[in-house]
């Protein structure tokens, strides 16, 4: 069946379809400044439209429910950060712990550019319900493969092999970060990022006190 004459109606230069995802960008938007102000259980489908500028009708075309919109939120600042990541490795000095050394910088460094997304990243994503909680092993997967991918590019560490490890060595990185911000960022990046590379030797098996 062709699609209605009316779903394929332009308005003002935009289709219907266009329309949605652009409110759909703009509720994203929303829960990131609104969940990194107030935190996730503090805030209101209605907060979140008034930051938004679009009404709770608008809101249920997009999200069955909050945590559908903090699921997607996460998924967006994932989206941006591995983004961020991946341009790092790109662009550093040749060499596996430099690569490294860049993505952990350009990881820290966006933490502390963008606090709200770092909250929702951070913070308000942990314990919600079990499908957040899939959202939030998913990325840390996807983190830890980046980064067992850049620090042995090659395979032949048996510990950047193995899931579980990965999965540590990530949830020990966001430890720091947590840290970190706690204390209102009053360490130098370079010191945390130094930390963090001592623990992300351990996929090199080099150890703990292994030099960069």
């Amino acid at each position: 069946m062709p699609p209605s004459p009316v779903a394929n109606r332009r308005y003002r230069g935009s289709s219907a379809e266009e329309r949605r995802a652009q409110r759909r960008e703009q509720f994203l938007r929303a829960a990131i400044q609104v969940y990194g102000e107030q935190g996730y259980r503090n805030a209101t489908v209605k907060a979140v439209c008034e930051a938004a500028g679009l009404t709770e009708r608008y809101f249920y075309e997009s999200f069955s429910n909050s945590e559908e919109l903090l699921v997607a939120s996460f998924q967006a600042v994932m989206h941006f950060l591995l983004g961020e990541l991946e341009k790092a490795v790109a662009g550093a000095p040749d060499g596996p712990i430099e690569r490294a050394r860049a993505m952990l910088s350009a990881y820290y460094e966006a933490l502390k550019a963008h606090p709200q997304s770092a909250r929702v990243f951070l913070v308000e994503i942990s314990g919600v319900s079990p499908a957040v909680d899939q959202a939030l092993e998913a990325s840390l997967r996807a983190l830890g493969d980046l980064l067992a991918r850049t620090i042995d590019p090659q395979g032949e560490s048996r510990a950047a092999a193995e899931p579980l490890l990965r999965a540590g060595v990530m949830g020990g990185v966001i430890h720091i970060a947590l840290s970190w911000i706690a204390s209102g960022y009053s360490q130098p990046i370079h010191e945390v990022v130094d930390a963090a590379m001592r623990l992300c030797l351990v996929l090199r098996g080099q150890g703990w006190t292994a030099g960069a």
